[in-house]
């Protein structure tokens, strides 16, 4: 038995209440000219958040990880995390005012070995339902990593410059992720990593050579695109995978084309580097 073998299985189900505000402020979030009662694809990352008190967060930002029983992420001893891929099915979709249960269920822990030193996996599992009908199923995982080097300064770099051949796309939307929007995201996910808003401590503390664009947000910034390309709720099934992170400042390019059984799709830095990589089908 591993050390996180007692973790797997262990289950938590939050409420919530998909609320008139809350979808308008979702919407104005990414600049989405949707309206109605019926939310996008993607909301679904808006709800059922997380609810430590202040005094419970890390230095991170993120709530401690404790052997607790109360506890639902195992005590991994690794202080970076992120969300690195998501496979999601969309069964019905979510509408304003629909009462919310979510249910995570922890499958898999998993310790690897890379360039960057150790990696633990966390695969967990999500029922997502709306008045009491299944609406999303994902599997998320988050990478749990060792700390970066001393000299974080020496990892940062220097932003990139060019620009990407993205000729073989189809669809294209270029946006430049600021501080506004990165601060609306959080606020919106109640999500206080530190990454996300902290300078001196995304570039001091975590080797980052600036504010880090979410994972999520990008991959709603790729939901949002297939929604002007396809019309609402077009899609049953996304899967991503971040490859890099994106960041503040710097221009983010959201392409897709057609595949012989749904759209490939991609968000891609300044300088042709894959962000996210995401498939996705109707």
């Amino acid at each position: 038995m591993t050390a996180w073998e007692p973790w797997i299985g262990r289950c938590i189900v939050q409420q919530d209440v998909l609320t008139a505000a809350t979808l308008a402020r979702f919407r104005a979030t990414i600049d989405s000219a949707a309206t109605g009662e019926t939310a996008e694809q993607a909301i679904h990352w808006c709800l059922c958040l997380p609810d430590a008190p202040t005094a419970a967060l890390g230095a991170d930002g993120h709530p401690r990880r404790e052997d607790s029983p109360d506890s639902f992420m195992p005590p991994i001893p690794l202080p970076r995390r992120m969300w690195a891929a998501s496979d999601a099915t969309f069964h019905a979709p979510f509408r304003a005012g629909a009462a919310i249960e979510r249910t995570s269920t922890i499958a898999a822990i998993n310790e690897k070995s890379g360039g960057t030193g150790k990696l633990v996996f966390v695969e967990v599992d999500h029922e997502t339902r709306a008045d009491g009908e299944l609406a999303v199923s994902e599997r998320q995982t988050i990478v749990f990593r060792e700390p970066p080097p001393a000299a974080a300064g020496a990892v940062a770099g220097e932003a990139p410059e060019g620009d990407p051949d993205l000729s073989g796309w189809t669809w294209h939307r270029e946006l430049l992720p600021d501080e506004a929007l990165l601060f609306r995201y959080s606020a919106l996910t109640f999500n206080s990593h530190r990454i996300h808003y902290d300078l001196p401590y995304a570039t001091a503390e975590e080797g980052y050579r600036g504010l880090v664009v979410h994972g999520p947000l990008t991959a709603t910034l790729l939901l949002d695109l297939a929604q002007r390309e396809l019309g609402p709720n077009a899609l049953t099934a996304f899967r991503m995978r971040a490859q890099a992170p994106a960041f503040c400042g710097e221009p983010l390019h959201l392409v897709g084309r057609a595949k012989e059984d749904g759209w490939e799709m991609a968000a891609i830095g300044p300088d042709g580097r894959t962000i996210m990589a995401a498939e996705a089908k109707a």
